[in-house]
């Protein structure tokens, strides 16, 4: 005699929050630049955007290793960032502050490249939301 098996209810599941960029802020972008090249082998190119004196890193990785950027320190507290990937900036700036977090920059354009917004979590630790979109003026 057969047995019959239920069937499970299959959970929607949700696309994975990964980093998916990091900037690192420095006092002095040549040291740093010596530090991370000669510990990692990470290579440094100087790019073009809205922070003067702005680095690309390559970490050297796959395709799915984030890459990240150098940058000079804008304030005495300011630590490395972490860019998460989300589908909606928008909607995910809600759930943080519903999560008891804080918006400490809103939604930014980065043209032609998506949106980000940079959080605070109920720890007092910044991170940065980002999403993906070329139409982002």
């Amino acid at each position: 005699m057969a047995t019959r098996t239920k069937k499970r209810a299959v959970k929607k599941s949700q696309a994975a929050a990964s980093v998916v960029w990091f900037e690192v802020p420095a006092d002095d972008l040549d040291r740093a630049k010596k530090f991370y090249g000669s510990l990692f082998g990470w290579h440094f190119a100087k790019i073009p955007a809205a922070i003067d004196d702005y680095w690309h890193i390559d970490t050297g990785g796959k395709d799915a290793t984030p890459d990240g950027g150098l940058m000079p320190r804008m304030y005495p507290e300011q630590s490395i960032t972490n860019y998460v990937g989300v589908p909606s900036v928008t909607m995910a700036m809600k759930k943080v502050e519903k999560l008891g977090g804080a918006i400490c920059k809103p939604k930014t354009a980065v043209h032609g490249m998506g949106y980000f917004a940079i959080c605070q979590d109920t720890e007092g630790n910044t991170f940065a939301l980002w999403e993906m979109n070329e139409r982002a003026k």
